[in-house]
């Protein structure tokens, strides 16, 4: 968790916004250091959390949230976290046969025209199954975590499909349940023309109540500075974006730091 980032956003474990839709992407940049800060941040806060994990491993996660004091281990163990290991699961839906693979969470493996019906519903009965910690409390709001929706794309699964999902649970867990969402999404090139890719980012950014997009320094590489991050804040009133800022950051073992664009001695 990094407090820094939460002093941006005005956010704290103690206290958030509930109801939102944030809306992660990067460009040139790699932006999974956000992943790993809203897991933490949202471990922390006491939440039921649904982590989508399709593009690494759960010791991967885990590795890191250690180093940012959390174990996903115990968060999993007390019914706190469940995740889904979208490298290790999508090996048996590929091998497994006759029909009850239809059934399984990442059934769109084998047939991605058939939607994500069964991933919903998996992410369905995850948050609402809530649960009590070890004082007898139920969990806090229900949190959906996804690194990353965009390899959706390259499975077969159309933009249109992946749009679908994310609108049933918004409905579900933003609206009726007033959680959060948290999810990753990889940006082409500004100079690829790629129409699912395009589709999915504009569907995503017109959903959201918050975007934070990374990317690369436009004068390159910079060796006190890693990149530069775009901060959207979405009016829920009008559904226009009311606020916009920029911030250079610099990742570190155990956190991240940021600096207003301008005011760095590295980067000006």
């Amino acid at each position: 968790m990094f407090p820094e980032l939460n002093s941006i956003l005005s956010s704290s474990p103690d206290s958030f916004r509930t109801g939102d839709f944030i809306l992660l992407s990067d460009r040139q940049a790699d932006a999974s250091f956000l992943i790993h800060h809203y897991l933490s941040f949202y471990l922390r806060a006491g939440c039921k959390v649904c982590f989508l994990g399709l593009v690494q491993s759960f010791s991967h996660y885990s590795a890191i949230s250690q180093r940012l004091g959390v174990s996903l281990n115990q968060a999993r163990e007390k019914g706190q976290l469940v995740f889904l290991e979208g490298l290790k699961d999508s090996i048996g839906v590929i091998l497994q046969e006759g029909s009850s693979q239809s059934k399984l969470p990442l059934s769109y493996l084998r047939s991605p025209c058939a939607g994500l019906e069964c991933l919903f519903k998996f992410v369905e009965s995850s948050v609402t199954q809530n649960g009590e910690n070890e004082d007898g409390e139920k969990w806090g709001p229900p949190v959906l975590l996804i690194d990353d929706l965009s390899v959706l794309l390259s499975l077969g699964v159309s933009a249109g499909a992946i749009l679908d999902f994310t609108l049933y649970c918004q409905a579900t867990i933003c609206s009726e349940l007033q959680g959060n969402i948290v999810i990753l999404v990889r940006c082409e090139e500004e100079d690829v023309d790629d129409e699912g890719s395009n589709l999915l980012q504009k569907g995503l950014i017109h959903q959201c109540s918050l975007a934070l997009h990374v990317e690369g320094l436009p004068t390159g590489y910079c060796r006190d500075i890693h990149g530069q991050m775009e901060v959207w804040w979405r009016s829920r009133e009008d559904a226009m974006y009311n606020q916009r800022k920029v911030f250079h950051y610099k990742v570190h073992d155990k956190g991240a730091s940021f600096f207003s664009r301008g005011t760095s001695s590295a980067v000006l």
